[in-house]
């Protein structure tokens, strides 16, 4: 089957409403697939409840009613290598964004000044070390847009990082191009990351040299993963940091390699990462209640998590980078950076923008 039979099958399944997953992992060539064909993906609203569970993951910065984890169940692991264009009656979609007018740029940046200003107050006073400031980037959706078209598109062009496309009722269509391990294992070996720092690529080459900023952004994370594994009683391997290429932009990354005391209570662990200092902040609760009242929009499942879930076999889960949602009429694309008391407003917006362009060019 051509990769044009493919992504057609890809677009067929989203117009006949099924719930399913397709990924592929940096570094294979496998891409791999798995679909519930009956029945409505499980809602999770604790991430605790993960424990003993299997599936594919789809969760949000915050976990609501609104915004619930679901869970693909799959029965199917193969994409159909042809699919009857049969429309199937469409479910109502709670927890769809809603479409929105595009605004400008201008208007975006202005409204980015806005929460910037915000967001550096407690930095500059002392109170957070660091915070993530985000925001979304809507542009209207070409009539011949093809979801599985740009998945095929996004894993030829992005081997270094993971890239998806999941659709259920419940959140819509998720697509991204992920570099962040969230957590990953087989056979008891475990992995998670501390990734933060960014620059440019420049002339196709990952940059060598760092200023103190971005270190001290990686070294901030860096902490925050060592005590998080500490409070399991988690002594990892750490190997870095090292520079990274992950889309059209590098980042300073370590790797925490370690042991799981009980694989069966996977949830628990995820509980204790998530909301990562990549995504979030430091002191985190303080800089999670900080970005949900002032960073004025509904993340969603952006800097979510997202993944394949065996606490038996084989776990991968990303947190939910260099992503975009697809709706009906406008394609919905996300970007944040980490902000310390040093940062300086035209090197963040730059720094979104160039983010933005891993979605962008695929368009």
């Amino acid at each position: 089957m051509i990769p044009e039979d493919r992504y057609k099958v890809i677009d067929t399944l989203i117009r006949q409403n099924r719930s399913f997953a397709i990924w592929r992992i940096p570094g294979e060539d496998t891409v791999h697939f798995r679909m519930q064909s009956s029945g409505s993906p499980c809602l999770i609203y604790t991430i605790e409840d993960l424990n003993k569970r299997s599936g594919f993951v789809i969760a949000p910065f915050q976990v609501s009613k609104k915004r619930p984890i679901v869970l693909i169940q799959p029965d199917c692991f193969d994409l159909p290598e042809s699919i009857e264009e049969k429309e199937r009656i469409r479910e109502k979609k709670e927890f769809l964004p809603e479409e929105i007018k595009i605004p400008s740029e201008r208007d975006e940046k202005k409204k980015y000044e806005h929460c910037f200003a915000s967001f550096t107050e407690p930095l500059l006073k002392g109170s957070q070390d660091k915070l993530v400031l985000s925001r979304n980037h809507t542009i209207q959706k070409g009539k011949d847009f093809s979801p599985g078209a740009a998945f095929y598109a996004a894993v030829k062009r992005y081997i270094r990082s993971y890239v998806y496309l999941c659709y259920t009722p419940e959140t819509g269509i998720w697509m991204g191009s992920t570099p962040e391990i969230l957590l990953a294992g087989k056979n008891g070996h475990w992995q998670t990351v501390a990734l933060a720092g960014t620059q440019p690529i420049r002339n196709e080459e990952i940059p060598q040299r760092w200023d103190d900023k971005n270190w001290r952004e990686q070294q901030l994370v860096a902490f925050y993963i060592r005590r998080q594994l500490a409070s399991l009683g988690i002594q990892p391997e750490e190997k870095g940091p090292y520079a990274i290429r992950a889309g059209e932009v590098s980042h300073l990354k370590s790797d925490f390699l370690f042991s799981l005391p009980d694989k069966e209570k996977l949830g628990d662990v995820l509980s204790l990462l998530h909301p990562t200092p990549a995504v979030c902040g430091l002191p985190k609760e303080t800089a999670y209640q900080f970005i949900l009242k002032h960073e004025g929009y509904d993340r969603s499942y952006y800097s979510g998590f997202i993944g394949w879930l065996n606490p038996e076999d084989k776990t991968d889960l990303y947190v939910n980078l260099r992503c975009m949602h697809i709706g009906q009429e406008v394609l919905t694309l996300y970007a944040g950076g980490g902000l310390l008391a040093s940062s300086v407003l035209e090197d963040e917006w730059q720094e979104t923008m160039e983010k933005l362009q891993t979605m962008q060019r695929l368009l």
